[in-house]
């Protein structure tokens, strides 16, 4: 049985989650989703739109997805120590190193393999800010329509 993990933030859910997800789950048996809490994201990306509760609700009634858990604000490794994954997938987009995280990981007796996904596409809404300036772009439009009626 080989267990992957995988972890973001998940604010949004659009195709790129979706994708990002699915090709995790072809690695293994098992994928469980660590889903940053609201501090977390703020600290590393965003102030999150949707509650952390929400957002590991979400992930978690994916199809590809076993098992959605809140991570740690204190260190990430320690949920990495419980789930104990023989794989750790990254996103294109996420800024940690494959390499320093196995290394963190064999420092803390945790054997496992990191491996970097692909991007998905190249679309317009393949990434939360993406959507967001859409929407604000959207209601842009609409102000102006309305200002003109």
């Amino acid at each position: 049985m080989v267990r992957v993990m995988a972890s973001g933030v998940f604010d949004i859910l659009h195709p790129g989650h979706v994708f990002f997800l699915q090709e995790a789950k072809k690695l293994g048996d098992e994928l469980i989703v660590v889903v940053a809490r609201d501090s977390t994201a703020e600290k590393l990306k965003h102030r999150p739109i949707m509650r952390e509760e929400d957002r590991r609700f979400m992930v978690g009634s994916l199809k590809p997805v076993d098992r959605a858990v809140l991570g740690y604000e204190d260190d990430m490794f320690r949920i990495v120590k419980e789930i104990n994954p023989d794989i750790i997938v990254l996103g294109y987009d996420q800024k940690f190193k494959e390499s320093e995280i196995e290394e963190e990981c064999r420092k803390r007796g945790i054997k496992v393999k990191v491996i970097r996904l692909k991007r998905f596409g190249d679309g317009d809404i393949h990434g939360t800010r993406k959507i967001i300036y859409k929407i604000v772009e959207r209601m842009d439009d609409l102000y102006e329509k309305d200002r003109h009626s």
